[in-house]
């Protein structure tokens, strides 16, 4: 067995004294997130995680480097999807895998001084910028993993606020009301858009009362946008009926040169309504 193989031996049978040694080590009283958790099931999944990490890096002493990040990343992207990580400062997790990184520095030292064979210090200082160049590439793939993740959270969270901001409400069986409030950009008017048609469609709608109401403010895309919906409705063979249109509203489209003349309009939404169920 070649030296570097020897040093995989000798962490891979320590690996789980290195996890406890590193959880007793944390600052409890400075700790965020994942690492403050006085949660049982919270701290044992931790500890099942950094052990499975000592599990994947011995291994890059007796592995190719691609290789070995190709079956690491692995772990690095589970981590970062990890919801208990997820709600911890990344400057956090980054001070941790460098308090690791000095622990793997400490083991290679001791593995050195315990060994019965003499070893070439050209081989240690190889080690230890080995050690210090993966755990400088698994921070920087972790960081760029937790940003992807953050990303796609964030714009999940904005897909729902967009659609949650365009609810088409049942009335009754084939009658739905789309409720608009307050300002309305470029960006939600081209959400509403796809968000209404899609819903209509699901929901089997034949009638839609959309009530402006409560809108306060549209600029001349945003106008274009709401008659676009209404033309769309119409060529899907949805009704629609407009309500709550305020006079600025009105005078915009008009600048635009939209025309109402298609367009069924009322003054308020419970007229609308009191219309049609007449």
């Amino acid at each position: 067995m070649n030296k570097n193989e020897q040093l995989r031996t000798f962490l891979l049978n320590n690996a789980k004294r290195l996890t406890e040694e590193w959880y007793d080590s944390l600052d409890k009283n400075s700790a965020i997130g994942v690492y403050a958790s006085t949660d049982s099931k919270v701290i044992q999944t931790l500890k099942e995680q950094n052990y499975e990490f000592h599990l994947y890096v011995c291994n890059v002493f007796v592995e190719d480097e691609k290789d070995f990040f190709k079956a690491f990343e692995v772990w690095i992207n589970k981590i970062a999807k990890d919801s208990e990580h997820a709600r911890t400062p990344v400057s956090s997790v980054i001070k941790e895998f460098m308090r690791v990184r000095k622990q793997y520095c400490d083991c290679v030292d001791e593995f050195v001084r315990n060994s019965k064979d003499k070893i070439e210090p050209k081989l240690i200082n190889e080690w230890e910028e080995h050690v210090i160049r993966i755990f400088d590439i698994t921070i920087l793939k972790f960081v760029t993993a937790a940003e992807d993740v953050a990303t796609i959270r964030l714009r999940a969270h904005q897909e729902l606020i967009h659609e949650l901001s365009s609810p088409v409400i049942t009335i009754k069986k084939d009658v739905a009301l789309l409720p608009l409030v307050g300002d309305i950009d470029t960006t939600r008017a081209k959400m509403i858009l796809e968000n209404t048609l899609q819903q209509c469609a699901d929901k089997h709608i034949a009638h839609l009362y959309i009530d402006l109401s409560e809108v306060v403010l549209v600029d001349t895309m945003v106008a274009h946008q709401i008659f676009q919906l209404i033309d769309t409705l119409s060529l899907l063979g949805i009704k629609s009926t407009l309500s709550g249109i305020r006079p600025e509203v009105a005078q915009t489209a008009i600048q635009l040169g939209l025309s109402f003349t298609n367009i069924r309009i009322k003054s308020n939404l419970a007229q609308a309504l009191e219309t049609d169920n007449k």
